[in-house]
């Protein structure tokens, strides 16, 4: 019987350890491949492996080009942290702006408001992108016809179109890890700094605002990463300037490059960094 009992358990670990090898394999394995590739001196960014190389980063020999060589590609990470820096920025703003209307304000409304923000979280990108995008249309149309041509330049199809496509849910993200911090502050400190004399600004800027500054940079960190891999609801709204996703996008149809698995490298080291920082902050929110 304890034999039998023993046995059952033996194989109940084996099991478990081969399904979490599985797991591993599946989703790690695809990055490990890319990495290795990245780095292999087949131009055919495929086995068999021809040695190590970084002419996929930066080119040593004038028939090939590599990362940093690609001024089109260039150009679309630095249009990517363009637009993740301004929806990081607008998206923390209101993220806080949101925490205090929703956690200190008592009105009418609050719970629907509320539910009607979380909204952009359960809509596809895809839908959210083309209705961002026929809404913006028809208004910048009317601001053309009834102030002066090219008065909606900033709703056609562009980088702020963009921004204020992204702001749309990263703004969601970003309220809810501000107003999980917010609910956990005592407002009693803010009361005591004020009957010393602080001002209710200096009493929010100093003791609120200081509290709330771990979930702020969780916040701003995965704001701009949601941003700068964003590719659903961007593809509708970019212009000229094509970001990170829509260029990989557009060169993956005509087949892998070996500079494909070095910009991939970068964006996995670039976001596997930030969200490690994010998640550092997070265990210090919750600490």
């Amino acid at each position: 019987m304890y034999a039998s009992s023993k046995n059952s358990r033996s194989i109940s670990q084996a099991l478990f350890y081969f399904y979490v090898i599985l797991i591993l394999i599946f989703t790690l394995g695809p990055l490990v491949i890319v990495t290795i590739l990245a780095f292999n001196d087949n131009p055919a960014a495929s086995f068999p492996w021809q040695g190590f190389t970084l002419d996929w980063f930066k080119s040593s020999t004038p028939d090939r080009v590599g990362l940093f060589d690609d001024a089109r590609m260039m150009a679309a990470i630095v249009s990517s942290l363009k637009v993740a820096a301004a929806v990081t920025i607008i998206s923390v703003i209101l993220g806080v702006n949101n925490a205090f209307l929703f956690v200190r304000e008592k009105f009418v409304g609050r719970e629907f408001l509320y539910m009607l923000m979380l909204g952009p979280l359960v809509v596809p990108g895809v839908v959210l992108g083309t209705s961002i995008l026929a809404f913006s249309h028809s208004i910048a149309n009317w601001l053309d016809q009834a102030l002066s041509p090219g008065a909606g330049i900033f709703l056609r199809p562009g980088f702020w179109l963009v921004v204020l496509g992204q702001v749309s849910f990263v703004a969601t993200t970003t309220t809810l890890v501000i107003t999980a911090r917010l609910k956990r502050f005592d407002p009693s400190l803010e009361e005591a700094a004020m009957d010393l004399g602080a001002t209710r600004a200096n009493a929010i800027m100093h003791i609120t605002l200081r509290f709330l500054t771990p979930a702020v940079v969780g916040a701003a960190i995965i704001a701009f990463l949601f941003s700068f891999q964003n590719f659903n609801t961007t593809y509708f709204l970019i212009g000229s300037d094509p970001t990170v996703p829509i260029i990989l996008y557009s060169r993956l149809r005509f087949g892998i490059s070996p500079e494909i698995n070095a910009v991939s490298v970068l964006l996995m080291i670039v976001t596997g960094v930030l969200g490690i920082l994010a998640f550092s902050f997070q265990k210090d929110d919750n600490a």
